[in-house]
């Protein structure tokens, strides 16, 4: 099949939000309307898996304006919005994704879209470079370069890097000022927040919130929780960042000290079990937790099914735990990433950013193809640059020009006090 969505009868819904969402990402259509004269991706097979959303389906128009073909599946079985991948199928896009999906279909969908032979990838997590690698490495032949959106696909691409593993060129994408600084930052701030808000309800003002992970991500979060009155607890492995946390103005100790005097718990570190079954155990009656990180890993979910005598689904993306004493512990989202398993992901204007930067990175990929060594690779500054001057001009905003004797003065060393 060219596709397989959930209900094709809701593609108009889905056109609608994507044309919202183009509304907001005008320097992502700045970069469209040059892709449409230039054709810098003409004859380039595509494999994305990134999360289906309205904002992504923009980057689908975006690369098939280049003269790409894309086949897209999910990367995450709770993120896709269904309207638009009704929305991608009924203008011709090979997509395959469902909100919910088994574990089986998550990865037969992988390997549909790997069955499109790409040229090119798009990640999300590092689950289709993955599977290209220990599954499907005939395709690595064909491969000019991928592309990863996550500081978690990021850490996997490192570690594969690291034991020579990885054997196709990829542009951390992630490590764009443009995105780490504001999809990471802003957006995950506020979608996180809002996934949580929408699965439970609950008032944050007064709450004592517990955010594990103090990168650009936890950053975010304390910051929005912090704006919505609660008192922020950060945990951290990273001295620097727990010191930043520190003179930020939050308390700063190990889970284990938190995990008592915590209400809300939020996991935003990119690893394993960080909340584990034994801080479980000590929480208060009636704690929510929840995670933002890619995958739903950071959370012991195993563990908590197992010491809980009774689950239920309370609430659309809330499960209520019952422990042997009673006490009850409120899951959002199945433990994975909150902010598009219950809500709608980062909005589209920080989107804006991070898919310029996935359209720019593929197009230098593909300009130097055979050039790039297998391995991780950041973008130029310049591009960097020229994302955020598109994203100014779009906001009608002018910065000042350094005068001839400012850049002889900065580039220089002679004139000192």
């Amino acid at each position: 099949m060219p596709f397989d969505v959930k209900d094709e009868s809701l593609a108009e819904q889905g056109k609608m939000n994507i044309d919202y969402a183009e509304q907001n990402m005008p320097a992502l259509r700045e970069i469209r309307a040059r892709f449409e004269k230039e054709k810098p991706l003409k004859g380039i097979r595509v494999g994305m898996a990134l999360h289906v959303t309205k904002e992504t389906a923009n980057l689908v128009k975006t690369l098939i304006a280049g003269g790409a073909e894309v086949a897209i599946t999910g990367c995450n079985p709770l993120s896709t919005q269904d309207d638009v991948a009704a929305a991608l199928a009924k203008d011709g896009v090979n997509v395959y994704a469902y909100k919910g999906e088994t574990k089986e279909d998550y990865y037969s969908y992988l390997n549909k879209v790997l069955d499109f032979k790409p040229n090119a990838t798009i990640d999300d997590g590092c689950d289709i470079i993955s599977e290209i690698h220990a599954k499907r490495p005939e395709l690595l032949e064909e491969l000019i370069v991928g592309t990863e959106e996550t500081t978690t696909g990021i850490i996997r691409l490192r570690a594969m890097e690291n034991d020579k593993a990885l054997k196709y060129p990829i542009i951390a994408v992630n490590d764009n000022k443009t995105k780490h600084l504001f999809d990471n930052y802003y957006g995950t701030g506020q979608s996180t927040l809002d996934g949580i808000l929408r699965a439970t309800n609950v008032l944050f003002s007064g709450k004592t919130v517990v955010v594990s992970g103090y990168g650009d991500c936890g950053k975010g979060v304390a910051l929005r929780a912090s704006g919505l009155g609660a008192n922020v607890i950060v945990c951290e492995v990273k001295p620097v960042r727990a010191l930043q946390a520190k003179q930020d103005g939050y308390r700063v100790m190990p889970i284990a000290d938190a995990a008592p005097l915590g209400q809300i718990f939020i996991t935003v570190t990119g690893d394993k079990h960080v909340i584990d079954v034994h801080h479980i155990k000590a929480m208060k009656d009636g704690a929510i937790i929840a995670n933002s990180g890619h995958f739903d890993c950071e959370i012991n979910v195993t563990g908590l099914e197992e010491m809980a005598k009774e689950k239920k689904r309370i609430r659309w993306q809330l499960d209520e735990y019952i422990l042997d004493d009673g006490r009850k512990i409120y899951l959002c989202a199945e433990g994975r990433l909150v902010n598009l398993s219950a809500a709608e992901g980062h909005p589209s204007e920080v989107m804006d950013l991070s898919f310029c930067g996935q359209a720019l990175a593929l197009e230098y990929g593909v300009k130097n193809k055979g050039k790039l060594e297998a391995k991780v690779h950041i973008l130029p500054e310049e591009v960097d640059v020229e994302i955020a001057a598109v994203k100014l001009k779009t906001m009608n905003i002018s910065i000042d020009e350094l005068t001839e004797e400012q850049k002889k003065y900065l580039s220089s060393w002679q004139e000192g006090t």
